[in-house]
């Protein structure tokens, strides 16, 4: 995305002329400042959409002074509204080519945003330019000389999001997520009995009977070398970075023709490679699809192999949900 803060307008250079006051001196007024980038975190938001499709943000120029010491009109501020858990990279740009294609490696963290309501200036407008009769002295009475405006800050910059959730469910393509989230909240993720149904991050609110709420991520389906970027890995585990508890959605039934066993050992071996931090934080298993053929034989060969937290439901036909919620409740508000 690339911002441009408003340029300050310029100061006059202007001198008080009446009828019976010849020569009244400068009364040149300063320009106005130039417009702001400003950048507020609005917490109804839960995604970047309505940026995809302006790449541009322009703040307005400040006005020109004018005579009998008016300053100008003050330039337009462009506010940029972005849900909680955005970063924010700047990327090194060419003065003389303002729009040149930058290199995303070279990229600098600005901002992490996490708490709702923050605001703060991306890019600062430009100043105004004086009028001349700042540079009125006891030598020069009738000085000529007014600044220009001021150029306003500018840059190339990334907007990224990372979900802000209490738990991310993570699994491959197909193991059942979104439909899930849709049974635990009132959230409506896309369910369709394909894989890569979910392309962004969907979040939903538990509610539990004492009125207390967690909020849980639906993160898109991972593949084998996510953390290299493979699938669009990268975009897909950024947003898992901020959950507190991990849970493992697993297809027990395999009935995409996949191993559960195999599935978890290598979800958690992604995870690990992309940030050694994740292979360390709290998680369940959820072996999901009990209602299918082979889930059973699936599920005990799992316990006898991994000694973990699971919790055996079915989506389908509701079953397990109920000790599902009790464990979330349990492992995120403890």
């Amino acid at each position: 995305m690339w911002a441009k803060a408003g340029r300050g307008g310029d100061g006059s250079a202007g001198f008080r002329r009446e009828k019976f006051v010849p020569k009244g001196g400068p009364d040149g007024g300063d320009g106005g400042n130039g417009g702001n980038i400003i950048v507020q975190v609005n917490p109804q938001l839960n995604n970047l959409q309505h940026l995809r499709y302006s790449p541009h943000h322009f703040a307005k120029h400040g006005g020109g002074g004018r005579g009998a010491q008016c300053s100008g009109k003050r330039g337009q501020d462009e506010v940029i509204e972005v849900p909680p858990g955005t970063t924010i990279y700047r990327l090194p740009t060419d003065d003389e080519n303002f729009e040149r294609a930058a290199d995303e490696n070279q990229k600098q963290l600005l901002y992490d945003l996490t708490e709702p309501g923050k605001t703060f200036i991306l890019c600062a407008g430009g100043r105004g330019g004086w009028g001349n009769t700042h540079f009125k002295t006891s030598v020069n009475r009738a000085p000529t000389r007014a600044d220009t405006g001021r150029l306003g800050e500018k840059g190339q910059f990334i907007f990224e999001l990372k979900s802000i959730a209490d738990a991310g469910l993570v699994g491959y393509p197909n193991a059942g997520k979104s439909s899930l989230l849709r049974t635990l909240s009132a959230a409506r993720p896309k369910v369709a009995p394909y894989p890569f149904t979910t392309l962004e991050p969907m979040i939903g609110v538990v509610e539990f009977e004492d009125y207390t709420r967690i909020t849980v991520a639906d993160i898109p389906g991972l593949i084998e070398g996510a953390h290299e970027g493979i699938g669009l890995g990268h975009d897909f585990l950024r947003h898992i970075e901020r959950c507190r508890l991990l849970v493992f959605v697993l297809d027990m039934a395999g009935s995409e023709g996949r191993d559960p066993n195999s599935d978890f050992e290598k979800l958690r071996t992604e995870l690990s490679l992309y940030q050694p931090e994740l292979g360390k934080r709290p998680f369940i298993v959820v072996a999901n699809k009990m209602d299918l053929s082979g889930a059973k034989e699936n599920l005990a060969a799992f316990k006898k192999r991994f000694r973990r937290p699971t919790v055996a439901i079915s989506t389908e036909n509701g079953v397990g949900l109920n000790d599902l919620r009790a464990l979330l409740k349990v492992k995120t508000l403890a």
